[in-house]
């Protein structure tokens, strides 16, 4: 009996058990999840350099360093700040910031309370999830269980306690993921599911100037979902207006941070153009021009002058950059990221090299440097917690594989978005597919500094979708001997 077939009644019972099911599952991800945040100490990670943009943006100024040990709060020192762009982390750093005020704590910000609010939003998105998918419940409890491998696991989990940008993005998908199943469903859960959609959608591409990408793939998801039942205005005009808030949205969040100064004085006219050139550079200098191929000829390729090749393998923060040569200003123009995308367009073998390398990166999953524990808990700098490390150490296994380890899983993915295409498991399979895809390409061509640590929500997104795709193997299964001829069941 399909959905639409059902009485009045017979519609409400089916909900009541949804939502006591939900509130289930949601309580038992919560109770896992912060067990696995405290006990028998809380963690976190690390700054990199990089996490004055959201304490700034949380109203903390701070002078942005690498640092051994993660810190569990943060104090307002005197002066100010410039985030130079919005990450969506900061949003949720304010909240904490409040919440620690309200229970007394003496710190501005705590990264407990911090890490706290996120296991609970991550918990509801988990309880989304399962609740959206539209299997049997012990399909679904089997999915809630590989879900918590993948978000609790512990090369994504300390992102949420910390400064960095990541926590945000993976929280955003995770939301926008619950949202996007639910919306699949009939009556008020539709509009619950869209509601939660929008915020996990513009907290995710909020969350990193790389992150912004995955706005139109999520309205293309949104569009491709298919009420059962719902046909006409009643299913164009919703996803209008979730689109287009989420288009406005995110135009809104980007204008309310002050324009970032450049290096020669002027102010960016988009987010991120403070590090643009940075970011081109050391692609240039550390992905391309690396030392270990023809530097003459690929600097010829790009337009750079055969001098430069003194400067292989060093990037921009390097003692000794091209940026130091009295010739660097008369070929600046050619650190673009036009330039780059002419030079890989032209170097397709070389660029598939540069690929499989990034996916190793992008296997390794973990940055060595990146420590998960304060300094008041006794371990040695940069140490990090493997509490929850199945689903990292695996792909760290397969890392020297590069794409010959994750071109098959991608299909994988791919496959089973397809044979279930119909339905909002198949949109949500080839969404995260996309972003996964996305932020490879990005991370791999646009930033030769930190592949791994970039390369982290590209992994979190394909082990996100592993999880859905291997349970519709069991869904089809169970409707396979449900359909059979010789089924004992009604």
């Amino acid at each position: 009996m399909s959905v639409d077939e059902l009485s009045p009644a017979a519609l409400e019972v089916t909900s009541r058990r949804g939502r006591l099911f939900g509130l289930g599952v949601f309580a038992a991800t919560l109770t896992v999840l912060l067990v696995r945040f405290l006990v028998p100490r809380p963690v976190g990670l690390s700054d990199n350099g990089d996490g004055f943009r959201v304490l700034c943006g949380a109203g903390i100024p701070w002078k942005g360093k690498p640092e051994q040990f993660a810190r569990l709060e943060y104090t307002v020192p005197a002066g100010e700040c410039d985030a130079t762009y919005l990450l969506s982390q900061s949003w949720f750093a304010r909240i904490a910031r409040s919440l620690g005020g309200l229970l007394g704590l003496e710190s501005t910000l705590s990264l407990v309370v911090l890490g706290v609010l996120m296991s609970v939003l991550a918990a509801a998105a988990v309880a989304l999830i399962v609740v959206g998918l539209p299997y049997s419940r012990r399909v679904r409890g089997f999915a809630a269980v590989g879900l918590l491998l993948v978000v609790g696991d512990s090369a994504f989990f300390g992102y949420f306690a910390s400064v960095l940008g990541e926590g945000a993005a993976f929280l955003g998908i995770l939301l926008a993921l619950g949202g996007l199943l639910v919306a699949a469903r009939p009556g008020w859960w539709r509009y619950a599911g869209l509601a939660v959609l929008l915020f996990g959608g513009i907290v995710a591409v909020n969350a990193k100037v790389q992150t912004l990408m995955i706005l139109p793939l999520l309205a293309l998801a949104v569009l491709l979902v298919r009420p059962a039942g719902v046909r006409g205005l009643k299913r164009w005009l919703p996803l209008v207006f979730v689109i287009g808030a989420l288009a406005g949205g995110t135009a809104y969040a980007q204008q309310t941070v002050e324009p970032a100064k450049l290096p020669d004085g002027s102010l960016a006219a988009r987010p991120g153009d403070d590090s643009r050139e940075i970011n081109v550079f050391n692609t240039i200098f550390l992905t391309i021009v690396d030392g270990r191929h023809d530097a003459v000829a690929d600097l010829a390729a790009l337009g750079l002058p055969a001098s430069f090749a003194q400067y292989a393998g060093n990037g921009w923060w390097h003692q000794k950059p091209a940026t130091m040569d009295p010739e660097y200003p008369k070929y600046r123009e050619q650190i673009s990221r036009h330039n780059v995308v002419g030079y890989v367009a032209t170097h397709p073998l070389r660029t598939l090299e540069i690929l499989n390398g990034a996916a190793g990166d992008l296997l390794t999953a973990r940055p060595p440097y990146l420590g998960s524990f304060d300094q008041s808990a006794g371990f040695a700098p940069e140490a990090r917690e493997f509490r929850v490390p199945i689903a990292s150490t695996s792909t760290n296994l397969l890392a020297p594989l590069g794409f010959f380890a994750l071109l098959p899983i991608w299909a994988l993915i791919a496959w089973r978005g397809w044979k279930t295409r119909r339905d909002a498991v198949g949109v949500a399979l080839g969404f995260l597919l996309a972003v996964a895809a996305g932020q490879f390409a990005l991370a791999a061509l646009g930033d030769g500094l930190e592949n791994v640590k970039h390369q982290v929500i590209a992994l979190y997104c394909t082990l996100l979708a592993v999880v859905p795709a291997l349970v519709t193997f069991a869904h089809q299964e169970r409707s396979e001997s449900l359909t059979s001829p010789t089924s004992n069941v009604p």
